[in-house]
């Protein structure tokens, strides 16, 4: 196995026992304890307090299962959406191929923050507004691959054979094109889900993603910052956690990259 996609799923497994561990750790997130504020490791509280005395390592738990939960609803959102048009696109002809890239080709060009801002005006910032503006952005990518792999295999044999019994378009698409680019588009998930974990984080920095009652990695940083100089837990937990899993999903990526190359 290669270094990489061992590394990768290790660390993986690692952020999403986090967030599994969340549903058992008995300790509120939410729960101050003002005389223990900022306060460093210690058995009652096993990674510190954050400025309000919340227990830092039940705020991590449950902050890796939300970003779990929005990172994977957005990456839903961008295969759901770009793996269909892309399809379409690379087996339909010109005239679709034109249209659906323009279309893709406007959506990549606006800026993640500002559909995020856009969602947020409409939905109210949030989970849902954060979710949808991250799976947009990732539309486009998916989208590339899907067209590409389309228009690689639309002229292979075993379509031919297809066409010659009488299969129709939708058949075509999603019965013998599509399960040929489950390679690609896994590599694909893994790296959007990095770039998902990393930009909801980010969001939620800005106050635009989760909301509180509800930690956030992103959040918490952000909450941690002007409480450095007193203590560094409460930005060390969530920083390194947030690595933890970015760092984990780019790793998968490149693993199955190589695993599923056939040059290799």
């Amino acid at each position: 196995m290669r270094k990489s996609l061992l590394w990768g799923s290790l660390l993986v497994g690692v952020f999403l026992l986090l967030a599994l561990a969340s549903f058992f750790y008995p300790v509120d997130p939410n729960a101050p304890d003002f005389l223990r504020r900022l306060s460093p490791p210690s058995p009652d509280h096993p990674l510190g307090t954050d400025p309000l005395g919340r227990d830092l390592l039940a705020r991590v738990l449950h902050g890796a299962r939300n970003a779990l939960w929005v990172g994977g609803l957005a990456v839903a959102v961008g295969f759901g959406l770009g793996v269909p048009l892309g399809l379409l696109a690379g087996y339909g002809g010109r005239l679709w191929d034109g249209a659906l890239g323009l279309l893709t080709e406007t959506l990549y060009a606006l800026p993640g923050l500002l559909l995020a801002l856009l969602f947020a005006a409409l939905l109210g910032p949030g989970a849902l507004s954060s979710m949808l503006a991250v799976g947009l952005s990732m539309a486009p990518a998916f989208f590339r691959v899907a067209r590409a792999g389309a228009l690689s295999l639309k002229s292979a044999p075993f379509v031919e054979a297809a066409l010659a019994l009488g299969a129709g378009p939708g058949r075509i698409l999603f019965r013998h094109l599509l399960p040929n680019l489950l390679g690609p588009l896994l590599v694909q998930a893994s790296l959007a889900f990095a770039a998902a974990l990393l930009a909801e984080a980010a969001l939620s920095y800005l106050g635009l993603g989760v909301q509180p009652p509800d930690p956030s990695l992103g959040r918490m940083l952000r909450e941690a910052q002007s409480f450095l100089p007193l203590s560094p837990w409460p930005a060390l937990v969530p920083g390194l956690a947030l690595s933890l899993g970015v760092l984990g999903f780019n790793l998968l990526g490149d693993g199955l990259r190589d695993l599923l190359d056939p040059r290799r």
